[in-house]
């Protein structure tokens, strides 16, 4: 069945001063597995002990691009001593954007991390969808160039959204390669930018996304919103998973 998760990104400041009363907070709240985006200078069997202690399930790691291409194999047993074996590329700054060398750079890492017994994915923002190559979003040409066994998708449905495309079709659209999906809501500034929002406040179809999700069998569904803008984040995530609660509540085949 579907769980629920958080991308920790979203209580960074809180993580960063408490690290364990935090988490403590999360799975308090409900969320069943968290995704780490920095480990703040723990050791691995620390990390573990906490998450053990708290039944949290460690179900991704966001990695720099660089550190990747670095030190790889590092980053894959730290990864293991937690409980995780899913490593995420989580974003491509513009001057790494070279989309052939990154597709042949991400196809080696996936190949290495397969063979260690472990799974990369990436995760897209918007320019995956408004960039393109030869006709086509960069989001497709580079599941098109990779092979499934070598690159999972880690699919932000907000982003596909605002990059112009409907999260549904794409869920669809990559049924039986997509692990991990993250929900957020957003609402738009005067400019039409996006602004991330709570769960249930914007303007995103977050129930359609999460039935689809379910439906193709989406093993984690993972909180994130990048900015709260009434700048308290662990209030933003108990309003998320009042959302996520009530959802399921409706009958949604989700394990809260």
């Amino acid at each position: 069945m579907t769980q629920v998760g958080l991308q920790l990104y979203t209580v960074r400041e809180e993580m960063e001063q408490d690290f364990r009363g935090t988490l403590e907070k999360v799975a308090a709240l409900g969320y069943k597995g968290v995704e780490f985006h920095t480990f703040f200078g723990r050791g691995a069997e620390e990390v573990k002990s906490i998450l053990d202690e708290l039944g949290l399930t460690a179900l991704g790691t966001h990695t720099a691009y660089a550190q990747l291409l670095e030190h790889l194999d590092a980053e894959i047993a730290y990864n293991k001593q937690i409980g995780n074996n899913t490593l995420i590329v989580p974003y491509l700054v513009e001057e790494d954007r070279q989309w052939d060398k990154v597709f042949a750079n991400l196809k080696d890492l996936g190949e290495r991390t397969r063979k260690q017994g472990a799974v990369l994915a990436y995760h897209n923002h918007d320019f995956e969808m408004t960039e393109e190559i030869d006709g086509k979003p960069v989001f497709d040409a580079m599941y098109d160039a990779i092979p499934a066994e070598d690159l999972q998708v880690e699919m932000d449905t907000c982003w596909v959204h605002y990059g112009g495309y409907d999260p549904v079709e794409y869920i669809n659209r990559y049924k039986g390669r997509l692990p991990i999906i993250h929900l957020k809501d957003m609402t738009r500034d005067a400019d039409g930018k996006a602004i991330t929002a709570e769960l249930g406040v914007g303007e995103v179809n977050l129930a359609a996304i999460a039935d689809a999700a379910i439906e193709a069998g989406v093993q984690w569904i993972v909180v994130e919103q990048d900015y709260c803008a009434g700048g308290q984040p662990l209030e933003s995530i108990a309003t998320s998973m009042e959302w996520v609660k009530k959802y399921a509540a409706e009958g949604a085949k989700l394990n809260v």
